[in-house]
């Protein structure tokens, strides 16, 4: 039973992909990630004024967790940087959030099955990809740091969006060039996301789920949200069903 209805709702998925979705169609009425979005708004805040309250930290959430399995109420693809301590800085404890870590923040092949498998069986409603200040992935790239091995694939991937930021801001440099450059990998990486996923696709028509970009101050431990890809329903239409699965 629970294979059937796994399997229908792939199918269900993949024809609301391949009519291109209208986002009034499949409208619910209700916004469900207004309040995870609210929750690590206000856990940010509380840790940039220092008053976090270190909630679902105790034996009795291990235990709940351990044995009900987790359901968390985002996923967030953020920076693999030391600086970046995800669930802390987001006010969130064991089971609330569903961390992909990686260098630079990048959403390949591994970092997209993971988001993927956070929407299609966790059924989390808010997707963040959060870049952060000072970025070292970010840095290498914009300076063509000499690098070696899979360093050197992953520096790439980070330079697409660094030279259309070159491209129309040929004014930038220094600081701004930098910062410039990880807001747009941020995008970059939302737009693999809905490239290569035919399931957060279309749990995004569905309005189930929701894409948000942010960026996260090293220094003030501020997070600075951006909203969703302003090119989303452009993305969403002009990506086809062939992505990873």
């Amino acid at each position: 039973m629970k294979l059937n209805h796994l399997h229908s709702t792939a199918f269900i998925t993949l024809l609301i992909v391949v009519a291109g979705c209208s986002q009034t169609d499949h409208f619910s009425g209700i916004d469900p990630y207004e309040q995870p979005l609210k929750a690590l708004e206000e856990g940010n805040e509380r840790f940039v004024r220092g008053t976090r309250t270190y909630p679902h930290l105790d034996a009795a959430r291990r235990h709940d967790t351990a044995i009900h399995g987790q359901h968390p109420y985002a996923a967030v693809v953020a920076c693999s940087d030391s600086r970046v301590p995800v669930e802390e800085l987001m006010g969130a404890g064991i089971g609330d959030i569903f961390v992909i870590r990686v260098a630079g923040n990048v959403c390949m092949t591994d970092e997209t099955g993971s988001v993927d498998y956070a929407v299609a069986h966790l059924h989390v409603p808010l997707v963040v990809v959060l870049g952060h200040t000072e970025c070292g992935a970010v840095t290498a790239a914009v300076n063509h740091s000499p690098e070696h091995g899979s360093i050197t694939r992953l520096l790439a991937h980070i330079d697409e969006p660094i030279q259309k930021v070159r491209l129309e801001h040929p004014e930038l440099e220094g600081g701004a060039l930098l910062n410039a450059s990880i807001e747009a990998n941020v995008w970059r990486s939302i737009e693999d996301l809905i490239a290569h996923s035919n399931s957060i696709r279309g749990a995004i028509c569905e309005q189930q789920t929701r894409i948000e970009g942010a960026i996260y101050n090293l220094d003030t431990g501020e997070v600075r949200w951006l909203g969703p890809h302003p090119m989303q329903e452009e993305l969403v239409a002009a990506s086809s069903e062939d992505g990873f699965e």
